[in-house]
């Protein structure tokens, strides 16, 4: 099991650029993928961006492609979500993800069993 601890959300304009950390516990952080999911109200929880713990390739959802860019620090059990070119549509809580030791990358939010608390992010028109 790990622990998450997501920071770094807020309300910022259409256009506006914002970073969300996760902070995880624990000394197998290098062992799990790592993912960012949100929710929007009404809406089922969504794949973001994933990046895996076998050499870092990373994935996107469709929607977020060439605006936002996932990273890793192992070394600091960090998880990063840079947002750039943000829309109203992007509103929503996230929620940072781990699973340890995966064959592949998961963008099923049921295959996740480590969970953050969440970060607001709102974007207004």
């Amino acid at each position: 099991q790990v622990q998450l601890v997501e920071s770094g959300g807020g309300l910022v304009k259409a256009g506006g650029s914002l970073r969300l950390s996760c902070a995880a516990s624990g000394r197998t952080f290098s062992s799990y993928d790592m993912a960012w999911f949100r929710q929007a109200p009404g809406k089922e929880r969504e794949f973001v961006a994933g990046i895996r713990w076998t050499g870092g390739a990373t994935y996107y959802a469709d929607s977020v492609k060439g605006r936002f860019t996932i990273s890793r620090d192992n070394a600091k059990n960090m998880v990063y979500l840079q947002m750039n070119s943000l829309k109203p549509e992007d509103t929503a809580v996230y929620y940072c993800a781990a699973l340890q030791y995966t064959a592949v990358i998961s963008m099923r939010a049921g295959t996740y069993d480590n969970w953050g608390q969440g970060t607001q992010v709102t974007v207004s028109s």
